[in-house]
């Protein structure tokens, strides 16, 4: 079950879509809200894992939540008004409705939702380190990449640039990225720790793929990726224990 509110400034679509949630067997509706104030305030003492929001509300606007929300909560937009589409997906949206809205249209957005927030099958327990395969001898990984899965070699990705709930694989053959619907830190328990670093919240390098380290930033090509404080001293470790510093 997911569990979600709704919110809408007009009666009868706010109407329409608890009408929705409550004939979708995996939606659990917590809250149904006339005005982006009210579900504010609703969300700070009880989150919830998906929002349905009109963006044009007075007071205060779906897309102005949408920067407010808790980061486990995620929000599919409703409106009139097709130009919001790409602003929009700048906040991360998971879809986008367009008014008068379809059932059809909901149960498509809402089992992206469900396929997006389902958690991710726990990985075999390794006898050497949990999570991080060490000298695993592997050379290639599959990945989920909208209908199909791919096989991408190791040695060809340059680094992975992670998002809410999906990844930008970047490649050393100057091929497009590999966008792919997985969450980092399930790539990044993939990898193995001998190769691969993660040197930001958001960013995992392969270690021979770097090219220089510059003010806190690694130089791989014309990208320049940060590191993070706190992930500094793991950095240094694993670039040692690979050879590429002298010990």
């Amino acid at each position: 079950m997911i569990s979600c509110i709704v919110i809408d400034d007009e009666p009868l679509a706010l109407q329409l879509m608890v009408s929705y949630v409550e004939k979708t067997p995996f939606l659990e509706l917590k809250g149904a809200f006339p005005d982006g104030k009210a579900a504010f305030t609703f969300l700070h003492e009880n989150p919830v894992e998906l929002i349905f929001c009109d963006i044009q509300m007075p007071g205060l606007s779906g897309m102005e939540l949408s920067r407010m929300i808790p980061e486990e909560s995620r929000i599919i937009f409703t409106t009139a008004f097709s130009q919001y589409a790409v602003e929009g997906f700048k906040v991360h949206a998971l879809d986008y409705l367009l008014k008068p809205i379809s059932y059809d249209d909901f149960l498509t957005a809402a089992k992206h939702a469900l396929k997006v927030l389902e958690p991710a099958p726990p990985l075999p327990e390794r006898r050497d380190q949990p999570g991080r395969p060490e000298d695993s001898g592997l050379r290639s990984i599959f990945v989920k990449t909208e209908y199909r899965l791919q096989q991408i070699e190791l040695d060809n990705i340059t680094f992975i640039e992670g998002f809410k709930d999906y990844v930008r694989i970047h490649l050393a053959d100057g091929s497009d990225p590999v966008l792919s619907l997985t969450r980092m830190k399930t790539l990044e328990e993939r990898l193995p720790a001998e190769k691969f670093v993660r040197v930001q919240k958001s960013y995992i390098v392969r270690l021979a793929g770097i090219e220089a380290i510059e003010r806190s930033h690694i130089i791989i090509g014309k990208d320049r990726i940060p590191i993070g404080e706190s992930y500094q001293e793991a950095l240094f470790n694993a670039l040692s224990g690979s050879s590429l510093l002298p010990r």
